[in-house]
């Protein structure tokens, strides 16, 4: 793994967070990108050479909109940036590592992405991301 990509916020209303962010962190945000086969709408902020995801449900059977309805707004996952998305993929599966997603697919900001299984990483929810 190369870096940490950026860390995902799962919010209610991301209208409101683009807000609250862009106050905290002094400029708005860069992208805004829906992603129908997650059931999101994404909004990406930069902050130092990490970037900030805030994540709103599209539809009510989105795993945003499960996240939040059992946990409430906050941290939904830390994403990697890796070279080779696939043979990352293939070693941590030999690593014992379960994955969500088997094959790679297309997500926000120019990315393939696959996540790990947070019952394999101490409850916490990784993507792996590569530049498209």
């Amino acid at each position: 793994m190369l870096k940490i990509e950026h860390i995902g916020i799962a919010v209610k209303d991301i209208e409101n967070s683009n807000s609250l962010f862009k106050s905290l962190f002094g400029e708005a945000h860069y992208k805004i990108e829906d992603v129908e086969s997650e059931g999101v709408k994404t909004s990406f902020f930069k902050c130092g050479p990490n970037k900030i995801e805030l994540l709103q449900a599209t539809n009510e059977d989105s795993p945003i909109a499960k996240f939040i309805e059992k946990k409430g707004e906050g941290i939904h996952h830390i994403a990697f940036a890796v070279d080779d998305i696939e043979k990352e993929l293939e070693r941590l599966t030999n690593e014992g590592f379960s994955l969500i997603h088997k094959v790679p697919k297309k997500g926000a900001d120019n990315k393939i992405i696959a996540f790990l299984h947070p019952k394999s990483t101490n409850g916490v929810l990784v993507e792996l991301c590569q530049d498209a």
